[in-house]
C-alpha cells in the first residue's frame, strides 16, 4: 500500500467524520496555521539577522561571542545549547515558535 492510498483513505475518513461541508473550513484553518507559522519564522529570522548585522556578532552571557544565527536564536530564547546539534536546536526553536 503506497503513500497515495494512505492519503485517499485519510480524505475519506475526514469526509465521513466531518462531512463534505466542513472540508473548506478545515482547509482554511490549515492555511491560516501555515501562514502564522511562516510569519513567526520570518520574524524570528529577521530579528536574529538584524542583531548580527547591527553588532557584527551576537554577544551572549558568559562573555562569549557567537555568529551562528541558530545558536544566537536558541540562546535568546533561553534554550541550553550545550551538546545539541544545529538540527536539534532548530527543532527546539520551531517548537517554541509554534506555541
Amino acid at each position: 500500500m503506497g503513500y497515495e492510498w494512505l492519503v485517499i483513505v485519510g480524505v475519506i475518513i475526514v469526509i465521513f467524520l466531518w462531512g463534505p461541508q466542513k472540508l473548506p473550513e478545515l482547509a482554511k484553518s490549515i492555511g491560516r496555521a501555515k501562514q502564522e507559522f511562516d510569519k513567526a519564522a520570518k520574524e524570528a529570522t529577521a530579528t536574529v539577522e538584524k542583531t548580527i548585522t547591527t553588532t557584527g556578532s551576537a554577544s551572549l552571557p558568559g562573555n562569549s561571542t557567537v555568529t551562528d544565527p541558530i545558536i544566537v536564536a536558541a540562546k535568546s530564547l533561553g534554550i541550553n545549547t550545550q551538546g545539541l546539534t544545529k538540527e536539534e536546536l532548530s527543532k527546539k526553536i520551531l517548537g517554541l515558535s509554534t506555541k
